[in-house]
C-alpha cells in the first residue's frame, strides 16, 4: 500500500492512501478539530488523503469553521424539507454557504412555499440537530451516481453530475437516510452545528438560465454563538427599516411599475429635486477640474458596437434591436464608443491631453427579472461616466487626481470608511506586458499617495486593463461598490484611437473609464440607505415645510414666507389642508422634511418663526432673515 506524508504543524505522519483526515488528527493526537485547510481549499474529517499534503487543523473558533458548519446546515435544512414534503416530492438544485449563512434551491412538487413554511422547515431542522446523526461520505463513478440520483428523482442532480469534468471526484455525503451530491466539507455530526434561523424565501432560475425552471431558494443565517446571531438578525431589522425601496416609497421619491417596465425607474417629483442636486453638484465639481460635459444619444448604429466590440462579446446583455432605414440599431449599453467619437472628431494633439469628457449618460441593460432590486440592480440606468485619454507620461498623476476626486466627492456625502482594491492582469490579457507594467504600477502609487489601505485581487482585472474599485461602508457597517478607475488598452486599438506627440509623429493613448457614484440610481439608494431617508440638508428634496396653524388665519403670512425662501433657493413647500396641527407635524416628520417651521399669532406678530429640527427638536423662535441666513450657511458647508 502506498504511503502518503501528512504535515500538521511541526508534525509529520506517513499515512496509507486513503485514509481520513480524522484518523490523521487522532492518530496525532489532535483533538477538537472539525476539518482542515490545505492552502485555501477546506476539506472535513471524512476526506481521505491521496496525495502528500500540509494541512492547518481548523477549529470551532477558526474563521473558516463557519463555512464547513453552515454547509452542514444546508443538508440538515435539505433533510427536513424532504420530511416535511415528502422524500419524492422535494427535488434538490443547488445548496452553497453565503457569507453569513446558506441557502437552497428547491422544487417541491404540488407546494409553493411561503413565509409560514420557514417556521416548520426550521422547527423539523431542529429536531434533526437533537436526532446527532453522523455524517458519511461515499465516492462513486459517474453511472453509478447517475443511477443513484436519478432513482431518488433527484433530476438536478443528475444534470450536475453530468457537467461533472472527466476525472473528477464524485462524492456524495449523507446523515440518516438523507443522501446529497456533494464536494464537502461538513462537520461529522447534525448536533455538532451552531445556532441558525431562516430568514426568507427568493426565487431563481435553475442555472442562472430564465429559460429553466424557476426554484425556490431558501436563505438561512448561522453563527456559532446565539449572541452573534441575534446581533445579525437586529442588523437585519435595521436594513429593512433602512430599506431604500420602502423609502422611496414612504417619501414619494420614485416608483418602479410593472405597466412601465420591470427595472425601469419613474423619478417622482421630489425624487427629480434629489437627483437634480447631485446631477448639479457633480457638473460643478467635473466643470472645477476640466473635465468638459457632453451629451449622446441613446442608440447607435450597429456598425459602431460591432467595433467596440460590444456585438462580440455583450450581446445578451443589449436590448433587441431596431431596425432603421434597413440598418440596425442598439440602445446603448455603455457611452464609452460615444465619447470616443468626440475626441476622435479632429486631431488631437499631446498639447490637448488628459483630454477629460463626462457624461451623465442614461444607459440600458437587459438584466433577468430574478436580480432587479429597487434602484440597486436596474434595466436602465445613468451612469456619471468620465472618459480621460492621456499619454504615458501622464498615466500616474491622471490616477491620483481621478482616486482623489472620487474620495473627496463621496466624504462630502458623508462617507468617511473606505475600502480600496486593485485587479491586476489576467490570464487572457491583451496588450502589452509594458502597458500592463505602468497601469498597475499607476494604480498602486495612486492609491498609496492618497493614504488609502488596499487589497490585491491577482488576475481579477478585465482582459482590457486593470482597474481601482472604491468601496464606502455605510451607517450600519455594510460595504457598497461605488467608484471605478479602469484601465482600457482595448478600445484605442479598435477605435485607431491617436494623438500628435511633440516629435510631429502619431501615437497611441491610453484611456481612462471612470464613475464615482457607479450610477446615479444605486447611489441614490445607497444614500436612503446610510441615512435611514433622513438625508442631509444641502440634499434633502424638501427642505421646509411650513405650517400655519389656522390655514385660513395664517396662511396669508406662511406664504410670505415660502415666497422669501424659494427666492433665496430654498426648498421648501406649505401645509395648508385642514388637518390637526400635530397630525401635520407628525406628517412632515415622517417625510423626514429636515425643518418644520410653524405659525401662528406670535409668528404673525412678531414676523417671526417656531422652528423644529428633525434632529435637534425645537429651537425656538426666530426671525424669518436670521433663519435663512442660518440655513444658506448650512447648506453652503453641506452640513
Amino acid at each position: 500500500m502506498e504511503a502518503l506524508r501528512v504535515r500538521i504543524r511541526d508534525k509529520e505522519l506517513q499515512v496509507e492512501r486513503g485514509t481520513t483526515l480524522g484518523e490523521v488528527f487522532k492518530a496525532l493526537g489532535i483533538k477538537d478539530a472539525i476539518g482542515g485547510k490545505v492552502g485555501s481549499e477546506l476539506i472535513d474529517l471524512l476526506t481521505p488523503i491521496r496525495e502528500d499534503l500540509e494541512v492547518t487543523p481548523v477549529f470551532r473558533e477558526d474563521p473558516e469553521s463557519l463555512d464547513i458548519m453552515r454547509h452542514t446546515l444546508s443538508h440538515i435544512m435539505a433533510q427536513a424539507l424532504k420530511e416535511l414534503y415528502g422524500y419524492d416530492k422535494v427535488h434538490l438544485g443547488v445548496g452553497p454557504t453565503t457569507e453569513e449563512g446558506f441557502y437552497y434551491d428547491v422544487e417541491v412538487e404540488g407546494h409553493t412555499l411561503s413565509a409560514e413554511d420557514l417556521g416548520k422547515v426550521e422547527e423539523k431542522m431542529r429536531e434533526i440537530v437533537k436526532r446527532d446523526y453522523p455524517l458519511f461520505r461515499k465516492e462513486l463513478e459517474r453511472e453509478e451516481a447517475v443511477k443513484l440520483f436519478s432513482q431518488l428523482g433527484e433530476k438536478y442532480k443528475v444534470e450536475i453530475i453530468n457537467r461533472i469534468e472527466e476525472g473528477e471526484t464524485i462524492s456524495l455525503y449523507g446523515q440518516d437516510g438523507f443522501t446529497d451530491l456533494c464536494k464537502g466539507p461538513h462537520v461529522p455530526s447534525t448536533g455538532m452545528v451552531g445556532e441558525f434561523k431562516l430568514t426568507h424565501l427568493a426565487g431563481a432560475y435553475w442555472l442562472g438560465d430564465a429559460s429553466r425552471p424557476m426554484l425556490q431558494r431558501i436563505y438561512g443565517i448561522a453563527f456559532w454563538k446565539k449572541e452573534e446571531l441575534e446581533e445579525r438578525l437586529r442588523f437585519y431589522e435595521e436594513a429593512k427599516k433602512r430599506d431604500h425601496r420602502k423609502l422611496g416609497k414612504e417619501l414619494e421619491l420614485f416608483l418602479i411599475e410593472e405597466e412601465v417596465g420591470a427595472g425601469l425607474v419613474l423619478w417622482l417629483p421630489k425624487g427629480a429635486m434629489l437627483r437634480k442636486t447631485l446631477e448639479d453638484y457633480w457638473k460643478e465639481e467635473h466643470i472645477k477640474r476640466g473635465y468638459q460635459l457632453v451629451y449622446t444619444p441613446h442608440v447607435g448604429n450597429a456598425r459602431l458596437w460591432q467595433t467596440s466590440g460590444h456585438l462580440d462579446y455583450y450581446k445578451p446583455n443589449m436590448f433587441s434591436p431596431m431596425e432603421v432605414e434597413k440598418e440596425e440599431y442598439f440602445v446603448k449599453p455603455m457611452n464609452c464608443p460615444f465619447h470616443i467619437a468626440v475626441y476622435k472628431s479632429k486631431i488631437r494633439s499631446y498639447r490637448e491631453l488628459p483630454f477629460k469628457l463626462a457624461e451623465l449618460g442614461t444607459v440600458y441593460r437587459y438584466e433577468m427579472s430574478g436580480v432587479l432590486h429597487g434602484l440597486m440592480r436596474v434595466r436602465g440606468f445613468t451612469q456619471d461616466d468620465a472618459h480621460i485619454v492621456c499619454t504615458p507620461e501622464q498615466v500616474e498623476e491622471v490616477i491620483e487626481e481621478t482616486l482623489e476626486f472620487a474620495v473627496n466627492m463621496l466624504k462630502d456625502f458623508g462617507f468617511e470608511d473606505f475600502r480600496v482594491y486593485i485587479s491586476t492582469k489576467p490570464k487572457d490579457a491583451i496588450g502589452s506586458p509594458e502597458q500592463w507594467e505602468l497601469a498597475e504600477g499607476a494604480l498602486r502609487k495612486a492609491v498609496e499617495k492618497v493614504g488609502l489601505d488596499y487589497e490585491v485581487d491577482e488576475g481579477g482585472g478585465a482582459f482590457y486593463g486593470p482597474k481601482i474599485d472604491v468601496k464606502i461602508r455605510d451607517a450600519i457597517g455594510r460595504l457598497w461598490q461605488c467608484s471605478t478607475i479602469q484601465f482600457d488598452f482595448n478600445l484605442p486599438e479598435r477605435f485607431d484611437m491617436e494623438y500628435v506627440g511633440p516629435d510631429n509623429r502619431r501615437h497611441r493613448p491610453y484611456m481612462v473609464h471612470r464613475a464615482i457614484f457607479g450610477s446615479v440610481e444605486r447611489f441614490v439608494g445607497v444614500l436612503l440607505e446610510h441615512y435611514a431617508g433622513l438625508l442631509p440638508l444641502w440634499l434633502a428634496p424638501v427642505q421646509v415645510r411650513l405650517i400655519p396653524i389656522s390655514p385660513d388665519k395664517h396662511g396669508a403670512y406662511a406664504k410670505e414666507v415660502e415666497a422669501y425662501l424659494r427666492d433665496r433657493g430654498i426648498r421648501v413647500e406649505i401645509d395648508l389642508r385642514e388637518e390637526r396641527l400635530n397630525a401635520r407635524i407628525r406628517d412632515a416628520e415622517l417625510q423626514k422634511v429636515p425643518y418644520i417651521l410653524v405659525v401662528g399669532d406670535r409668528e404673525v406678530e412678531n414676523r417671526s418663526l417656531s422652528v423644529r429640527h428633525k434632529g435637534e427638536g425645537n429651537l425656538g423662535s426666530m426671525y424669518l432673515e436670521d433663519f435663512a441666513r442660518m440655513l444658506l450657511e448650512k447648506v453652503s458647508k453641506r452640513e
